[in-house]
Formats: structure tokens, sequence, C-alpha cells
């Protein structure tokens, strides 16, 4: 739950924000129709005009996280300014959005001008007053400590002395202290019981979510350490490395922290990423029906003894367990259990060799049935992942769902998994099988350190003509 707090601020702010501004424009609407006592000459049709509206709010959500109104930073700031100067630039940038689309498209959107500018005045005060609702709600839910990222602060600074004092005082940040790493002088006394030895031992004993150094002693000991368990590393600069910082800036209090991202899919995008997941795979479903249902079907009559479901122990994000949904294509008693036992099983250890010198594959693996041959060939076997997908398992696209014994063939593992797994990949499409299994690793690896959405759809689109044209399925 504390690793999704963020995320699910996030969802929140952008479901109330959508309804917010549907209701602002359909009240524009209405009071001008039906409240304004000028006569007007138009057709009065308040359902179609919400109606487009609903259509095009991807637009507007688009402005709002352009101008930074979905950043922690901004929504949780103690001051109003820096959220509501950004809330009213969003009202007139959607408005004039609206405008635009509306000349181009002949759309008759505002039959009258005045429907446009009462909606860029309720849509402002609509936006303000509801992320303020928002905004109390996460706090009071942050002050009873639930959904609170739990914190450690190493370093013999004196930003160590603040940082605590801060993040203890004021729980509704979103911060709760579980430990501190650092001289006796820079811990204040009444939070003396929260210090540490060293970073090793709260890590063990207190599971934090994030790390704030505010010294530069042993930055990449602690940062590869951040990344092995996963975790958020923040950085409390100099005044001379602030300017010339990188990452994403945020004030704790009056102390700049940098946010080192381990990826670019974080914050809004991650919840982008997330949609687009949901949206794809409740389609992919409706039209991929009634082929599931056929080739459960014949599976089941082929080995009706036994599920034609094959589910498997898999690792995601976070070094998360969970259970990968597939059609049956090897015989039964080889699932669950390596090549190497199967092929020492039949008798024919000669395999092993050759099995692992082509990539993990043989042409005429002995231990696939006919039909699996035909499901891996088209893919079709993995159709069942779409319902991983959907309960946010896995994600259509990232690095391929490791086996935990997997991992010791890793150098960056943890780096992996700090992106959701996926059902094809940037691997999978440079050539699958074809390629060597560590050349596959560095390509996952590049993903997780260059995400983009731009990056998503190449992957996406070449995808489907991989599947399509039937290359490197095997």
């Amino acid at each position: 739950m504390r690793k999704k707090s963020d995320f699910i601020l996030r969802l929140c702010l952008i479901i109330g924000d959508a309804l917010t501004m549907v209701f602002s424009f359909a009240c524009a609407y209405f009071i001008r129709t039906n409240l304004d006592p000028r006569p007007y000459f138009f057709v009065d049709e308040l359902y179609n005009f919400t109606l487009a509206i609903v259509f095009l709010i991807p637009i507007l959500l688009i402005i709002l996280s352009t101008l930074g109104l979905y950043q922690k930073k901004i929504f949780m700031h103690r001051s109003l300014f820096p959220e509501l100067g950004r809330i009213f630039i969003s009202a007139v940038l959607s408005v004039s959005a609206l405008i635009t689309f509306d000349f181009f498209y002949n759309v008759n959107l505002f039959p009258v001008r005045i429907v446009a500018i009462y909606a860029m005045v309720i849509c402002f005060f609509a936006l303000f007053f509801e992320r303020q609702l928002i905004r109390g709600v996460a706090r009071q839910i942050f002050k009873n400590n639930y959904g609170t990222q739990r914190v450690v602060v190493i370093g013999n600074h004196k930003n160590t002395d603040y940082l605590t004092s801060y993040i203890s005082a004021f729980p509704e940040s979103g911060y709760c202290l579980v430990g501190i790493v650092a001289s006796k002088k820079f811990v204040p006394k009444d939070l003396l019981s929260f210090q540490y030895s060293c970073l090793k031992e709260v890590l063990k004993s207190s599971h934090p979510d994030i790390i704030f150094q505010t010294d530069e002693k042993r930055t990449e000991y602690v940062y590869k350490q951040a990344i092995n368990h996963h975790l958020r590393y923040y950085f409390v600069p100099s005044e001379t490395a602030l300017s010339s910082h990188f990452g994403d800036l945020e004030l704790i209090g009056n102390i700049p922290a940098v946010l080192v991202k381990t990826t670019p899919l974080s914050g809004s995008k991650a919840v982008l990423k997330r949609s687009f997941d949901i949206i794809f795979s409740l389609v992919a479903l409706f039209f991929a029906i009634i082929p599931i249902a056929i080739i459960w079907l014949l599976l089941k009559i082929s080995e009706p003894e036994h599920s034609p479901i094959y589910s498997d122990y898999r690792l995601t994000r976070y070094n998360k367990k969970f259970k990968c949904f597939k059609f049956r294509s090897m015989k039964h008693k080889y699932n669950g259990i390596t090549a190497e036992e199967a092929f020492k099983n039949m008798g024919h250890p000669e395999l092993i060799e050759k099995y692992r010198k082509n990539g993990d594959y043989l042409k005429d693996d002995p231990r696939i049935t006919k039909i699996g041959h035909f499901l891996r060939c088209t893919s079709l076997d993995e159709l069942p992942q779409l319902f991983n997908i959907l309960r946010g398992d896995i994600s259509l696209i990232g690095p391929r769902a490791l086996l935990p014994n997997e991992l010791r063939d890793y150098g960056d593992r943890s780096l992996i998994l700090t992106v959701k797994s996926g059902l094809t990949g940037l691997a999978q499409v440079s050539g699958r099988r074809n390629i060597p299994f560590g050349e596959r690793r560095s390509l996952d690896i590049y993903y997780v350190k260059n995400w983009s959405l731009a990056l998503d759809l190449q992957i996406f689109f070449k995808t489907i003509a991989i599947v399509l044209r039937g290359e490197g399925a095997k």
C-alpha cells in the first residue's frame, strides 16, 4: 500500500479533475440555457454537449499534466500559490483548446461565446475546491499514518536535524520517519530512539520506502542499496551541486532534495501507462474471448485430465512474485522442472548443451506437444496473460518476466525489477530468441533507464508486425 500511495493519490486527482471539468462545462451550458434571462437562438442540447466534453477530456488532462498539476511536490506543497496559478492557466488553456478544436472541426461546441467564459470561471473555482477536498482527505489519512512513505535519513550534516524534525512533526506531508543514520550531534534529542549505526541495519529492521542522504559520503554505495531494495533515493545537494542538479527537485519543508530516478517511468507517467494497460486488456479480451474459449476446449479434449492453463511463478516490479498464465504447450510431466532435469529424465542429456547454446530453444523440442508447437509459433499461448495485465501483475510492455532462479544470471537484476514486467518488450521485438541471453538482458536494462511513451508505442506496433509475420516465435 505504501509504495502505491503516490499512484493512488495521482489516480484520484486525475479522476477528480476529469469529473470536475465535465461538471464545470455542463454547468456553464446549463447556466446560459436555463438561468441566464437573455434569449438565445440555438437548440438546447445539454446531453450532446456534455458527451462531447467527455470525449475531449484526455486533451484537457494532458494540459493539466503538462503544467505539473500531478506532481506531488506541487499538490502537497504547504503554500497554495504554486498550484493556484497553474490551475488558472489550465482553465484558460482548456477552454482555448476546446475553442480551437471547435474552430477546425466545426462541431459547434460553444454556440455562444459566453458559455466559454462561464466554463473558464467555473472550471477554475471547481478545480481549486475539488483539489482542496482531495488534499484535505489525503493529509488526514497521512496524519493517521496510513499510506505514508517510510523514510530513512542518512548523513552527518545539519540538514539531517532539520529533515528528521520536519518529517516527525508533519506526518501530513506523507512521510514517516523510521530511521536516522548519523552522528549523535546531528540527531534531534527527542529522536535519538530512531538512530542506527549503519544503513544495512535500518534497511533490515525498518523496511523503509525512501532514503534521504544529506552528505556526500559514499553516495554510490547508498544509491546502490536503494536500487537493490527498490527504494526511492533523494540526495540533498550542497549549494554548489544545487546549481547543476539532475532529477526532480522537491522541497521537504525548506530543504531542497533531488529525487534520483532509476527510471523515467514514475508519477503521472506510470498512471498513464497503467490506464493504457487496462483499456488495452479490456478491448483485447473482448475480441479474443472466442479464440481463448476454442483453444481452451481443444487443449481440454487433448489432455482431459490436465488444466489447459499453465501457471508458474514469475517476478515483476519490486521483486514481487505473481502467477503468470499461459496456455499449456508442454507435456504435463515436464512442467515445473528445469530443462536440464527434463532432458535427463527422458534420457537425452546431450540436448542440454544444444538447448542453452541455441538461446534456450530447440527446433523439435520433445517436451512440446503438437498443439503447443502451433500455439508458440503463433504466440497464442500468451493470450491468458491479458488477464495478468488487467490484474496489474504485468504491463503490456516491459522487461521479460523472470523466473526466480534466473536472477543469478543478472548483473543489474534489481534495476530490471524497478518496473513491471511485460507481455512484450524491447528484447522481444529486437530478435526474441534469435539474440543471446546477455544481449536480451542489456536491452531490458536499456528500456528501464530510457523509458518513454514514444518507445512504448514503437515496441507496441513492432510487436503487432512481428506476431503477424510469425518472426522469432518458437
